[in-house]
């Protein structure tokens, strides 16, 4: 839920940290990822496997594992109660695939328990996909039209980033604990062993940090149309 709209008014640098942040963000995820997709967890499970030995100790035999085609399309829907897995990390068994599984499995635990942060985002995500949706059409209106469009709508641009933007600050903890909850699993369950606790860790982290840039982003920007609204901007 990353837009941007490179509007050359007074305040157009304010976009430049999420966009830096974003495109490190995902260079490290893609370093980290593919640096251990490559590596064999040492006991050899799939992350299917391994997602499914989490569910079913927690008691969670009902939750389907299921393989989605993609790359790092991997998910947990809390309304089919279910977890989809892309090919790589359904088949593989790899420290990375394991490490992604593991997390996904971690959404599922969420559930199990109500965990706050997640029945959080659940209710506003229909909002949220509206306010998605008109904010790809702001910005692509901003872009085409310029400031002036973008004056004549700031009032629902401000309201549409701001849902955006509460979204993603919701998404960190509910994405944060997930891998806490995956890496104790795999610890206790014995699908790592120390060695390989680090190299999950930087899997994770490289994954959670794009997140950290999405909310970033859509602070920067809302603080931008926000400026707008102000006259703060001397055309």
């Amino acid at each position: 839920m990353m837009f941007g709209m490179m509007i050359l008014d007074k305040w157009w640098w304010m976009m430049i940290p999420g966009l830096v942040l974003g495109l490190y963000a995902q260079i490290r995820l893609s370093s980290s990822y593919g640096r251990y997709i490559g590596v064999a967890a040492l006991r050899g499970v799939t992350g299917a496997g391994a997602a499914r030995e989490i569910l079913d100790e927690a008691g969670l035999r009902d939750v389907p594992v299921q393989e989605v085609p993609g790359r790092l399309t991997d998910h947990y829907d809390p309304t089919k109660r279910a977890l989809f897995l892309s090919s790589e990390n359904f088949h593989g068994n790899s420290i990375s695939a394991v490490g992604v599984a593991a997390h996904e499995a971690g959404h599922a635990l969420q559930h199990q328990v109500a965990y706050t942060p997640m029945q959080i985002r659940q209710t506003i995500v229909p909002v949220a996909q509206f306010a998605s949706t008109a904010a790809m059409w702001i910005s692509f209106g901003g872009m085409v039209a310029g400031l002036p469009f973008l004056k004549s709508i700031i009032g629902i641009a401000i309201a549409a980033f701001a849902i955006i933007t509460l979204f993603q600050i919701i998404t960190l903890p509910v994405e944060f604990d997930a891998s806490r909850r995956a890496k104790q699993q795999l610890v206790r369950l014995g699908l790592i062993d120390n060695r390989e606790h680090e190299a999950v860790d930087r899997v994770l982290n490289a994954a959670a940090l794009t997140y950290v840039a999405g909310m970033v982003a859509a602070i920067f920007q809302l603080l931008h149309l926000i400026l707008i609204a102000r006259g703060d901007d001397r055309d």
